[in-house]
């Protein structure tokens, strides 16, 4: 489900910051890897930043993971969302349409990895835990994996996507069955 913020609603200035460099990085880059590069370094600089996001953009759904779109480019080139998770709440095993940065505002993620083997099979690279302040780039076809809320309280993270998510709707391009 979509949510996108409503007009009244300004960005902190954290996050018009965060913007600014994200499209910097994004323009500029010479290349994939450099550009998350580039995006991690932005997202690491305001991540922590308890006025980051607003109120709206923090609320959970008592039945799923919620997504809430806060900036798509007007190109398209890239979006930012946020992602809430109450406690057990996570994603099917995926991979993602873009190149994905993803930093952890608020709470743990867990998030397990996984490696795609002969005939679509899926081997379970491993699991880590992700604190508030952690930042990664994801680039495919290295990028699957499942994401869960992996503590007791709400967990909030910033995904930076190469993709129009205001066309698209979600960052998933297949989801994987679980093992």
């Amino acid at each position: 489900m979509l949510i996108q913020p409503t007009p009244l609603e300004m960005p902190s200035p954290a996050f018009r910051f965060m913007l600014k460099g994200v499209d910097r990085a994004v323009r500029g880059a010479s290349g994939p890897a450099a550009l998350v590069d580039g995006v991690v370094g932005c997202l690491r600089e305001v991540i922590l930043d308890r006025d980051l996001l607003l109120a709206s953009q923090k609320l959970p759904d008592p039945v799923r993971y919620r997504q809430h779109v806060l900036h798509v480019a007007e190109d398209g080139l890239y979006s930012i969302v946020s992602l809430v998770w109450l406690p057990t709440q996570e994603t099917p095993v995926h991979d993602h349409v873009s190149w994905c940065v993803v930093g952890v505002h608020q709470g743990i993620e867990r998030e397990t990895s996984y490696r795609c083997d002969a005939g679509d099979g899926l081997t379970e690279m491993g699991q880590g835990l992700n604190p508030a302040g952690t930042v990664v780039g994801l680039l495919p076809p290295a990028d699957i994996h499942k994401v869960a809320n992996g503590g007791e309280g709400l967990a909030i993270s910033l995904h930076v996507y190469g993709a129009d998510l205001s066309r698209c709707g979600t960052s998933i391009l297949r989801k994987y069955p679980a093992n």
